[in-house]
């Protein structure tokens, strides 16, 4: 690919690389790193963990962005959407998921909660 972006990633014991599901995808699907499934009450959020961490290059950022299938079939979104990494943070990747049904929500270990995209960052001057 061209526009291809080499990201060194660190992954926690039993964490998913970030994958993108078609050649065409914006956003690759991070995964929730869970022992045991997590069950969120209506209107509960959690800050669920991926076991990523990233180093991107300077001038580039990623955004953690709602899986759609999520929010339409089970109320599951992400509160603060897009979520910003900055190039300079190496802590994990966490997202923060909201249940806005009126029925408790189960993520389960390995399940796909979000949706990962690299962009470039221009820096203003003030």
């Amino acid at each position: 690919m061209k526009d291809e972006l080499l990201v060194p990633v660190l992954l926690d014991e039993g964490a998913s690389a970030p994958e993108y599901r078609s050649a065409q995808a914006a956003g690759a699907d991070l995964r929730a790193n869970l022992v045991e499934p997590l069950r969120l009450e209506p209107l509960e959020r959690a800050a669920v963990p991926t076991g990523i961490r990233l180093e991107l290059p300077e001038g580039w950022e990623g955004q953690v962005r709602p899986r759609s299938g999520l929010a339409l079939s089970r109320g599951l979104g992400c509160i603060n959407s897009p979520g910003t990494i900055d190039s300079d943070y190496r802590g994990e990747i966490k997202v923060i998921l909201v249940n806005l049904s009126n029925q408790a929500a189960v993520i389960q270990p390995g399940e796909r909660i979000a949706q990962l995209v690299l962009s470039p960052v221009g820096r203003g001057r003030f």
